[in-house]
């Protein structure tokens, strides 16, 4: 499986203030007086030793210095991580070509930075043998590896397993299809047949690139099942709600990061009049569409679509929600940054159910450290990474699902996008303690 990255379409950087609907794939960070950092980028070609380098800014000044290297074409860097609320340390990577400009360039203007990844090519050469080597013993032996990353068929056939052991519980269901018209399955977790009982929608792999939401779901999906009987909780839970859970909302870009591009993000749909291929779905749902922290550029990351809900991955599982008519909490799983955050994205304005959302994402995230001490931050999307319009959990919230959360997965940025498989199923446990204790809540608050 040759792993490559898109090439470079373009690149844009602004320093000032946020003008809505007018950016590329853009992150802020505020530090003083409405100073702002807005990078825009597109991933690059892959010459050998890529490096992605974490760069501090500190104030004002030292984001005008990271605007000028970041907007040089001449550099062709490509943005990982923006600064945050609670971190203003940018993850960028840098081609080989530019290394060595890159570091004198940093070194002049004072800007400090270390080496996150030495060497990117290694490590996505390293991810894809892990896999092929997974594939052949899962081959051999018929058993699915939760520690390992799988294809989208493996995933499938998973699935199928899980709902074969536990007939009386588990089912897959269709909800839709994507846009080159691969089927797009959830597992319904239920007791209780007919009907439209309160239910928890959980969210995984939106955004292509980021394996480790999709490893998560699926060892979730089997947890549910295995331990319903067993475990008090997830018991109770059930025999109150019904739990449906979509492993990857995003085929076709899944498929796409296994056999061309390993840093896709979008979906595959063609845009006409562009040479640029696919929409952010997480900037297409009718939540402030178009607004502040979504692009109306095709060759953006974070393009959101010719209309609301013109992705159909993004409009199936708005129909299929709609029509249920009765979920009470939505959950979408990301990476990277060990973030969890509720509404709004699109807005600074505070949301009516704010205070109580804050109160049950501190209680998971103290549960979910409580694992193994991995640290998440808490707040809002808007204020506690950057504005973004358009995402699900806004839409979900919005159409009367108060509890509605965003995770952002491990880690920090040390891996990144490529995180190891050998911390799937370390993510996935504690991932699920913060899970119970959300799902916890609702059972106890249905509205």
């Amino acid at each position: 499986m040759a792993i490559r990255y898109n090439q470079r379409l373009d690149r844009f950087l602004s320093f000032g203030p946020v003008m809505s609907g007018r950016v590329g794939l853009g992150f802020i960070c505020q530090l003083k007086a409405d100073h702002y950092l807005l990078l825009f980028s597109f991933s690059p070609p892959p010459p050998s030793r890529d490096q992605v380098f974490r760069i501090n800014v500190r104030n004002g000044d030292e984001i005008s210095k990271l605007s000028q290297l970041v907007n040089s074409d001449n550099f062709k860097l490509d943005v990982w991580k923006a600064p945050s609320t609670f971190s203003c340390l940018v993850d960028v990577l840098v081609p080989s070509v530019s290394l060595r400009p890159v570091k004198s360039f940093l070194k002049s203007q004072g800007l400090e930075y270390s080496v996150t990844i030495g060497d990117l090519q290694a490590l996505l050469d390293h991810e894809d043998e892990e896999m092929q080597h997974n594939e052949g013993q899962e081959r051999s032996g018929d058993n699915f590896n939760y520690g390992a990353y799988h294809s989208l068929e493996a995933i499938y056939h998973e699935m199928d397993s899980i709902a074969g052991d536990f007939p009386d519980l588990a089912s897959r269901v269709k909800i839709g299809h994507s846009f080159e018209n691969r089927s797009m399955y959830v597992l319904k977790f239920g007791t209780a047949e007919g009907g439209r009982r309160p239910a928890v929608w959980l969210n995984a792999g939106i955004h292509s690139r980021e394996w480790i939401s999709v490893a998560t779901a699926i060892w979730t999906a089997r947890k549910v099942a295995s331990d319903y009987g067993k475990d008090p909780t997830i018991t109770s839970i059930l025999e109150k709600m019904d739990i449906f859970l979509l492993p990857v909302a995003n085929p076709d870009g899944y498929v796409y990061t296994q056999t061309q591009n390993r840093l896709w993000r979008k979906t595959r749909s063609i845009n006409p009049g562009s040479r640029c291929v696919g929409t952010d779905p997480n900037r297409n749902w009718n939540a402030s569409f178009a607004g502040e922290g979504a692009s109306d550029n095709p060759c953006s990351e974070i393009y959101h679509g010719p209309h609301a809900n013109s992705e159909v991955e993004v409009k199936s599982v708005v129909d299929f929600i709609q029509e249920h008519g009765n979920f009470k909490c939505f959950i979408d799983l990301h990476s990277y940054s060990q973030l969890l955050m509720y509404p709004y994205g699109y807005t600074v304005k505070k949301a009516p159910d704010a205070d109580e959302l804050d109160k049950v994402a501190r209680r998971a995230a103290k549960a979910l450290a409580s694992l193994s001490g991995t640290t998440y931050q808490v707040g809002p999307t808007c204020t506690t990474v950057y504005p973004a319009s358009g995402s699900s959990v806004d839409w979900a919230y919005d159409n009367g699902i108060k509890y509605a959360f965003t995770f952002e997965l491990r880690d920090t940025g040390h891996y990144g996008f490529l995180l190891p498989a050998n911390q799937i199923i370390p993510t996935a446990e504690e991932t699920w303690l913060g899970l119970k204790t959300i799902m916890e809540h609702v059972r106890d608050n249905l509205y």
